[in-house]
């Protein structure tokens, strides 16, 4: 098990949002990530991801398995001392097997050596997810104790159920 990993081009855009609303708004295979419990609607769009790529400030990392096929991806805002990690998608009919640990591993140390600016690492976590949380926890993330309101105004989804972003923090040499 090994990811080719490299930043992600205009023609992988059909595919990744395919992956992304997978993995995030669909209930599959191995998922364990979905959050289609608590969200209904497109996570994203192929107008909003290319909105996003074309940002100065803003890179997506896919991963490619030993066949060639996209299976992840994780994306980084980039801001003054900090990157937010979001984005952040395995196929779920591979989840569980170590492919999201790797890719995390990757953009951590990636963001070591190539923005050496930049202390802390910031992402999102919606409050009912409390096993992914955990997850994050056991990679050095920490909560802390910042929150933000669901954005439905980012055309990100409906929530089905009250739920708020909970900011974790992981402090990098």
């Amino acid at each position: 098990m090994s990811l080719n990993i490299k930043n992600a081009k205009i023609y992988d855009v059909a595919q990744l949002v395919e992956l992304i609303n997978l993995a995030y708004r669909a209930q599959s295979g191995r998922s364990w990530t979905t959050e289609k419990a608590f969200v209904d609607g497109t996570r994203i769009t192929k107008e909003q991801l290319n909105i996003e790529l074309n940002q100065s400030n803003f890179e997506l990392l896919v991963g490619e398995n030993e066949q060639g096929s996209l299976v992840g991806c994780i994306g980084l805002s980039l801001n003054d001392d900090y990157i937010e990690i979001g984005t952040f998608a395995i196929d779920p009919t591979i989840q569980n097997l170590g492919y999201g640990r790797e890719m995390l591993n990757y953009v951590e140390t990636y963001i070591t050596q190539n923005y050496s600016s930049v202390r802390r690492l910031i992402m999102y976590v919606l409050d009912v997810r409390i096993e992914l949380m955990a997850y994050y926890q056991r990679r050095g993330y920490q909560i802390t104790g910042r929150t933000e309101s669901y954005p439905i105004d980012a055309d990100v989804g409906q929530p089905l159920v009250p739920i708020q972003l909970i900011e974790m923090e992981k402090v990098i040499a």
